[in-house]
């Protein structure tokens, strides 16, 4: 039986019934798999439904302000797959009248849509025959057929995207790349594989050879980068609280933070209250400090954040130009990094 055959028919068996599976709608396929880049289906799902609750018609999406978006996709992280989505929204509707087109390398020229999500698109609302090849793809290919050509190399992922696209059913292609995705996100998992119960067991080249726990291969990931944040929290009589948005090409761009001194390593507190750093970026220089809580470790997919959070109290208390001061109703409707939601959550709920 073909490779295709039989992905398919263990599809129909075991597969999830998701939402974004019962739609040919290019909007809300386009929707999940861009909420479903590096995020696991369980938390995806909750946001897409808010998403279509908030947004049914890509129309909607396109007239939202920025800053509402980005306050519905707080808590994904990788913030730029959200403003790609805001962006290309508004595309589709200024330039095709507010239909997908249905043509990979028009869909493949929009902001944030490589080849996954055009073949995706492509696949799934037009059938258009175009092979899928995400993570659970790279898996159960490098483990069928045995190769050890890494995946996150442009010369690998283009033989596994040809690989892919020879094993596709060109009658079926949605089904056929719905399966393979399913395959190897239920059953041809990273850990632990049921290799006993696999339809492949026979055929399978990495079980044959021992390899299913190497296989596949990545190169070396890029060197890690340290990070340190000191956030200053500052709240008046009125129990405003000042922040400021980030707008420099930076981690968490148009997302809204405390002021903030990044120092190149972690600084003893000794020497970072002792310094004028405090004075210099308030311009003031009467304040006390309430407390400071422990360093915490937030980690984004290059670098590694460390964070401490200072609370500190001003004698004669003034808004700086560079940060304005925000209540806790208006710090709901703002975006806001993880790190700064959850002390949040903790710090006005005292």
């Amino acid at each position: 039986m073909h490779i295709s055959h039989q992905l398919i028919n263990w599809y129909q068996e075991h597969h999830r019934n998701l939402p974004w599976r019962q739609t040919k709608d290019p909007y809300k396929i386009w929707l999940s798999e861009i909420i479903l880049q590096q995020t696991r289906v369980d938390q995806g799902t909750g946001y897409y439904y808010r998403f279509i609750e908030e947004f049914p018609e890509i129309e909607n999406l396109a007239k939202a302000d920025e800053q509402t978006v980005l306050r519905l996709w707080q808590g994904l992280g990788y913030y730029s797959r959200a403003r790609n989505l805001h962006k290309t929204a508004q595309a589709i509707v200024n330039e095709y009248n507010g239909k997908f087109p249905a043509n990979f390398e028009h869909l493949l020229s929009l902001k944030g849509i490589g080849d996954y999500t055009a073949s995706a698109i492509a696949s799934h609302a037009f059938g258009i025959p175009k092979a899928v090849v995400d993570g659970n793809v790279f898996r159960f290919l490098a483990r069928y057929f045995s190769i050890s050509e890494p995946i996150n190399t442009s010369k690998g992922q283009k033989y596994f995207k040809n690989l892919a696209e020879e094993l596709l059913d060109k009658e079926n292609p949605s089904l056929h790349n719905q399966a393979i995705m399913e395959f190897g996100a239920l059953q041809c998992k990273p850990k632990n594989p049921d290799c006993k119960s696999c339809p492949f067991i026979n055929n399978c080249q990495a079980f044959s050879h021992h390899k299913v726990d190497i296989l596949p291969v990545k190169k070396r990931k890029t060197k890690v980068r340290n990070r340190f944040f000191n956030y200053f929290i500052v709240q008046n009589a009125s129990k405003k609280i000042l922040l400021k948005k980030r707008t420099a090409k930076d981690v968490w761009h148009n997302l809204y933070d405390f002021p903030m001194l990044e120092t190149e390593r972690q600084i003893a507190e000794k020497e970072l209250l002792n310094g004028n750093q405090i004075e210099h970026l308030f311009d003031v220089k009467n304040y006390s400090i309430k407390e400071i809580l422990p360093t915490q470790i937030h980690l984004l997919s290059h670098q590694k954040l460390h964070i401490r959070f200072i609370v500190i109290d001003f004698a004669d208390y003034a808004v700086h130009a560079d940060f304005k001061a925000y209540s806790s109703k208006e710090i709901g409707k703002l975006p806001l990094p993880r790190p700064i939601e959850q002390f949040l959550s903790r710090f006005l709920h005292k």
